[in-house]
C-alpha cells in the first residue's frame, strides 16, 4: 500500500491554459437530494464547482431549488421527479455524482435507476451515500462506465459483505476486483483501491466528525475528474486536497465545517498547481 503524499497534488491540478473555456473542464451532473436532505447535495454540488468543473447541474427535489440558488448560483437545477429530463442530463454529462442525500425509500429508488439507465461507457460515475445503500440491499446492477465508489465503512459492509473489523486490504481488494470500480473507503485513514494500486491518505482529522463531510468529498472527487486527465490521480488528489484543507482549518478550530472546507478549494487549488 503506498502512502499519499503532496506530490499527487502538482502531478494532478495544472495550469489553465489561457486559451480555454467552461466546457474545456468539464459537464457534471449531480443527482440527489430528496426534501428532507437537500443540503447534502448542495454541499457536493458546492464542492464540485469550487473544484472548478466548468458546467454543473444539480438533479433535486424542487423543495431544494431556492435553497441551492441561493447557496451556489453557478448550479443549474433539474426537478429530480422529472425522469425523462433527469435522462437527458445524466446521459450528456462528463461526470456524474449520484447519491448524496437521495434516501433509499421507493422515489429514490426509482431515480437511481433512471440515472443507471442513462449512464453510456465513455462517462465516469461517483456513486456515493444513499445510492451505495440502494445498490447494496437492491443488488441492483452497476452500469457500464468507469466507477468511482465513496462508502464509509458501514456502506462498504453493506455493499461488500465484509464486517468493518474484516475489512482489511486484501478483503477490500477481493472485493474490489469484482466491482470493477475504484472504491474510496473511508475511515480515519482513508484507503483508495483503484486499478493500478492501494493508496492510503495520511491525513485526517477529528474536526472532520460532522455531517457534509463525505458529501464534499464526492462533490470534488466528481469535480476533479472532470478536469484531470488521469482518472485515479484526480480520485487520489481530491482525497488529499479535502483532508489537506481540513487539517489547515484544524489547527485553529475545534470543529472543520464542510462549508467552510468548499470555500478554500479553489485557493488550495491555486497554491498546488504544476508551476
Amino acid at each position: 500500500m503506498e502512502t499519499l503524499s503532496p506530490s499527487i497534488l502538482t502531478r494532478t491540478i495544472r495550469q489553465r491554459p489561457a486559451e480555454s473555456h467552461k466546457g474545456t473542464y468539464g459537464r457534471v451532473t449531480l443527482v440527489g437530494g430528496n426534501a428532507n436532505f437537500g443540503g447534502a447535495i448542495i454541499m457536493a454540488s458546492a464542492a464540485a464547482v469550487y473544484s472548478g468543473a466548468g458546467l454543473v447541474t444539480t438533479v433535486t427535489d424542487a423543495s431544494n431549488q431556492s435553497s441551492l440558488h441561493a447557496r451556489l448560483p453557478e448550479a443549474m437545477f433539474a426537478d429530480l421527479s422529472n425522469l425523462h429530463q433527469l435522462r437527458d442530463l445524466v446521459s450528456t454529462a462528463d461526470v456524474v455524482v449520484v447519491g448524496p442525500g437521495l434516501g433509499t425509500d421507493e422515489a429514490s429508488l426509482m431515480a437511481l435507476n433512471a440515472t443507471f439507465s442513462a449512464i453510456h461507457a465513455k462517462q465516469t460515475v461517483v456513486i456515493d451515500g444513499s445510492a451505495i445503500t440502494l445498490i447494496a440491499s437492491h443488488h441492483l446492477t452497476l452500469p457500464e462506465a468507469r466507477l468511482v465508489m465513496t462508502p464509509h465503512q458501514m456502506e462498504w459492509q453493506r455493499l461488500s459483505g465484509l464486517a468493518i473489523a474484516e475489512q482489511t486490504v486484501a478483503n477490500n481488494q477481493a472485493a474490489v476486483a469484482d466491482l470493477k470500480a475504484t472504491v474510496v473507503v473511508k475511515s480515519h485513514r482513508t484507503q483508495i483501491y483503484t486499478p493500478s494500486g492501494v493508496y492510503e491518505n495520511p491525513l485526517g482529522t477529528p474536526a472532520q466528525a460532522t455531517g457534509g463531510m463525505g458529501d464534499t468529498l464526492a462533490g470534488m472527487v466528481g469535480g476533479f475528474l472532470a478536469q484531470f486527465a488521469n482518472p485515479t490521480d484526480a480520485v487520489l488528489a481530491a482525497v488529499y486536497s479535502h483532508s489537506a484543507i481540513a487539517e489547515e482549518l484544524a489547527a485553529t478550530q475545534y470543529v472543520v465545517l464542510p462549508h467552510q472546507i468548499i470555500t478554500e478549494i479553489p485557493r488550495f487549488m491555486k497554491a498546488h498547481e504544476a508551476k
